[in-house]
């Protein structure tokens, strides 16, 4: 973690003008996907480092608390270095999500002793990045990582969980996805026509879908993080209700 932050300041930070530690309100920038982005980043770091943490012979507690707070403390040390950057600042609203995103990992493992609701990604190539090439990404890993047009954020809640004794199969999944479209600067500007995106979608826990290859279960484990393509229903904040025969 302290490589990733030391990394990251040497390839980004560095070509910036630094400043004194400051706070910049970003609360309403590109229509609030960048906050859902940092609660999925915070809860996957969090999983990942309960699953490593609890393998190095430690408690069940301390798995969860220490492992669990991965992310939170990887991504508080993204926002030092955004508050100390001329161009950017410390985001309390980066850091809300940050703390509810290791929240949700931490309080369903320490609660239910497992992840009945996932968080997960979802991503595709969109046309606005031509437009804005320098804010949303000229090749294809910059395009998926910062176009958040082609972006959404799914809660995936395993239905079998909730409703123990039931006959659906334990892999079943019921997903609420949200996005956002026609944004090509982070906050809003008159006209510029951008809508929020609303989904319900069937998924799938790959981590629920039995191996006995400890290489494909780590696999599955890691791949569970993007949500399986599959048909659903999207709605948007125009009133505009579709049907997909596939939604990612």
């Amino acid at each position: 973690m302290v490589a990733g932050i030391a990394l990251l300041n040497g390839a980004w930070y560095t070509q910036y003008d630094r400043s004194a530690f400051h706070s910049f309100d970003d609360s309403k920038e590109w229509l609030q996907m960048d906050k859902a982005g940092h609660l999925f980043s915070a809860y996957t770091l969090g999983n990942w480092g309960h699953a490593a943490w609890s393998r190095c012979g430690t408690s069940s507690k301390e798995a969860i608390l220490v492992g669990g707070s991965l992310g939170l403390v990887f991504l508080t040390g993204v926002e030092v270095l955004d508050g100390t950057s001329t161009g950017w600042g410390f985001s309390w609203s980066d850091m809300a999500a940050n703390v509810a995103g290791a929240g949700l990992f931490m309080g369903q493992q320490a609660g239910w002793g497992e992840q009945r609701i996932t968080l997960k990604l979802s991503a595709h190539l969109t046309p606005f990045a031509a437009d804005r090439p320098d804010l949303l990404g000229e090749s294809l890993g910059e395009r998926i990582l910062k176009d958040y047009n082609g972006q959404t954020i799914w809660l995936s809640a395993n239905m079998g969980r909730f409703q123990p004794g039931t006959r659906l199969p334990p892999w079943l999944n019921l997903a609420f996805g949200y996005g956002g479209e026609q944004m090509v600067t982070a906050f809003e500007t008159p006209g510029d026509g951008r809508f929020r995106q609303y989904y319900l979608a069937p998924d799938i826990d790959l981590t629920r879908i039995r191996s006995g290859s400890g290489f494909v279960r780590t696999m599955l484990f890691v791949l569970n993080g993007i949500k399986v393509p599959l048909p659903g229903m999207e709605v948007r904040s125009t009133g505009r209700v579709l049907f997909h025969g596939i939604v990612f």
